[in-house]
């Protein structure tokens, strides 16, 4: 069966040719127009994948979007109107995985919402135990998505997830944020892509309580990228 897609936007002409396009690639999907309606829908079961506009009028998207990350880690992509900077890296903060910036093409989008699902199931499927990943204190199991530090169970989404995981992977080796977005989303890495990762990072250290200042766990090269170092996780 099909993966179960929200789509929530109250431009109703948008919302039906977003749903017509996946539902021709034969994705159940869900529409909302108001934010209400989306509460009630997330609060009813989880989905793989939600689609939000940003712009709703009560519960805007950032609302939803927090609404679905207190119990959910599906992908999350935010469709916006605004062009400022900001307003896409407090999507990020809140635990996005990507978004798109509107007027889209709708089968941009389609393909950004496959890239999304294929790495979220990479992450949620069955596996042999040796998909574990161990540095010190830190568990990564890539088969099952879980995560834990110090034994202490981690909430990440798949975007932060995987960003940990590529980092864990080259341990010791320091990798750019053009390499790491490359990685994510095999798109056209642009000068402000940086942002978006540099926004991940920070999510990522706040959730393994890292310090900004003087960071344990993830380092920050100036100018080159990041490192993850077998001797920087430690049980205390």
């Amino acid at each position: 069966m099909k993966e179960k897609i929200l789509v929530v936007d109250d431009e109703v002409e948008i919302a039906d040719l977003t749903a017509l396009y996946l539902r021709n690639e034969e994705f159940q999907v869900t529409v909302c127009y108001t934010g209400e309606d989306a509460k009630k829908a997330i609060a009813q079961g989880p989905f793989d994948l939600a689609v939000l506009d940003v712009m709703l009028p009560g519960e805007d998207g950032f609302s939803l979007l927090q609404c679905i990350r207190q119990k959910y880690n599906y992908p999350v992509i935010l469709l916006t109107a605004k062009v400022a900077e900001t307003d896409k890296i407090n999507g990020l903060s809140l635990g996005a995985d990507d978004y798109v910036t509107k007027p889209f093409r709708p089968l941009e989008l389609v393909a950004r919402i496959k890239a999304q699902l294929r790495r979220y199931k990479r992450y949620n499927t069955s596996a042999p135990a040796q998909d574990l990943i161990e540095l010190g204190g830190l568990v990564i199991n890539t088969a099952t998505h879980q995560c834990t530090l110090d034994e202490r169970p981690l909430s990440l989404t798949p975007t932060e997830f995987s960003i940990l995981v590529i980092l864990c992977q080259n341990r010791g080796k320091v990798i750019s944020a053009e390499e790491l977005f490359h990685q994510l989303w095999k798109d056209e890495y642009y000068t402000k892509s940086n942002n978006s990762i540099s926004v991940h990072i920070r999510h990522l250290r706040e959730k393994m309580g890292d310090c900004f200042e003087s960071p344990k766990y993830i380092k920050t090269v100036w100018g080159v990228g990041y490192r993850i170092e077998d001797s920087t996780i430690s049980h205390p």
